[in-house]
């Protein structure tokens, strides 16, 4: 692709840019605070301060942050949202190709965590622009550590769909997962949502709201889905909201009978392979303890 010139784009990043960030150009993912500003990295501090563009899903807030912080921003600010994420990406992906460091942040969390981010970062790969991160908070981890539910294996579904079919086969699609579910949700909806996670999950799963993460009406609820829903259906919630969901009880798969599973030890034998080695390959095809195809051979032997 044909390098643009830093004249192709002055009006873009403007002039310190052109003049002081020719060379090692690339684009920067910038986590900032959910709501404490004191949770503001070193890096954050460093990387709004000497970005040559910063491209912020809110104008507004990042400038409040930065005055909260401290922080003088002399690079180009512009606007990167939802509704011009498209057209603004070739900008950004030129200015860093010409040299400058952008900087993405979003509201709060990690830029492309439902948020905008997820374009820019596969453009800069296809440009072979380098990507880097300035690590910070996020709010799917912050509230599955609160949750007090399982964390050592977890998927993040981020929002639900809008429209109530959707929402209610997405949720049966997720009613056999495992793993615990974390899920961003609009206060309006929540009650709604709740209802219908309770009809196809289970009322009695254990889930947890977490509103205002971080800041001063933060707020953990924990109980089963069906009364979670109920809460939500009496009050009116407020405030960003992570649901985290407990994963469905591990299914109970009824192992083949005795007769079944010598039968499939000789086919694995009649192979070549060893007895002890077959009946060990049986056991994993069915994640049976190998004990109990030893006991299926032998009882199968004696009949």
């Amino acid at each position: 692709m044909e390098r643009r010139s830093k004249h192709d784009h002055k009006s873009l990043i403007g002039e310190k840019a052109v003049e002081g960030g020719g060379g090692d150009g690339a684009i920067v993912l910038v986590g900032a605070p959910l709501g404490n500003v004191a949770d503001a990295s070193t890096r954050l501090r460093e990387e709004l301060a000497g970005a040559d563009v910063i491209a912020a899903e809110d104008t507004r807030r990042l400038h409040r942050l930065a005055r909260d912080l401290g922080v003088e921003i002399t690079g180009r600010v512009l606007s990167y949202f939802e509704g011009n994420e498209e057209r603004r990406t070739p900008e950004l992906i030129a200015a860093a190709r010409d040299g400058a460091r952008v900087a993405l942040v979003t509201d709060s969390g990690m830029p492309s965590v439902s948020d905008p981010g997820f374009r820019l970062v596969r453009a800069a790969h296809d440009a072979g622009v380098p990507v880097t991160v300035a690590p910070g908070p996020s709010a799917v981890t912050t509230a599955l550590a609160l949750s007090g539910l399982p964390s050592d294996r977890f998927c993040f579904e981020g929002f639900l769909p809008r429209r109530p079919g959707e929402r209610r086969a997405r949720l049966a699609a997720l009613a056999t997962e495992e793993r615990t579910l974390v899920l961003f949700e609009a206060p309006h909806r929540l009650a709604a949502a709740l209802a219908d996670a309770a009809v196809a999950l289970g009322a009695g799963r254990p889930a947890a709201v977490c509103r205002e993460l971080t800041k001063t009406y933060e707020e953990v609820r924990r109980a089963p889905l069906g009364e979670l829903a109920d809460w939500a259906g009496a009050d009116e919630v407020r405030g960003e909201i992570t649901v985290v969901v407990a994963g469905a009880p591990p299914r109970l798969v009824t192992p083949p009978d005795e007769a079944v599973l010598a039968a499939e030890v000789a086919a694995v034998e009649a192979d070549g392979v060893s007895r002890k080695e077959a009946i060990a390959a049986v056991a994993k095809r069915h994640g049976l303890a190998k004990r109990l195809v030893y006991d299926a051979v032998v009882q199968q032997r004696r009949s």
